[in-house]
């Protein structure tokens, strides 16, 4: 993977994060497993699991934990108020630097 292409990704990770989560809950790895099949954004345990740490740190996610039927606990995230709020916030930014930067791709200004 070219430089300039992982800087993308690690820009992009806390937003695909949160569009993830507002699908609903979910525990850490049904969250990788849920980004890992998006083309050009197969994130990995080691980027996400960070990621979600941080932004439950900040208040933006919520956690619970749940034994899982197979063993170890679980941890289960959900957005919180300020999560979903942060979300828009974000999914706005990118709609128009996503808008603007394929005016400039096509040509246009």
């Amino acid at each position: 993977m070219n430089p300039w292409e992982t800087q993308l990704r690690k820009g992009l990770v806390e937003l695909a994060v949160l569009a993830t989560m507002v699908q609903g809950e979910a525990y850490g790895y049904g969250i990788v497993e849920r980004l890992r099949g998006l083309e050009g954004l197969e994130f990995t345990e080691s980027t996400v699991y960070p990621v979600l740490a941080r932004l439950a740190r900040e208040g933006f996610l919520e956690i619970r934990t749940e034994r899982s039927p197979s063993g170890p606990m679980r941890r289960y995230y959900r957005l919180s108020a300020s999560g979903k709020r942060r979300y828009e916030e974000m999914t706005t930014s990118w709609r128009t630097v996503s808008v603007s930067l394929a005016r400039l791709i096509e040509g246009g200004s």
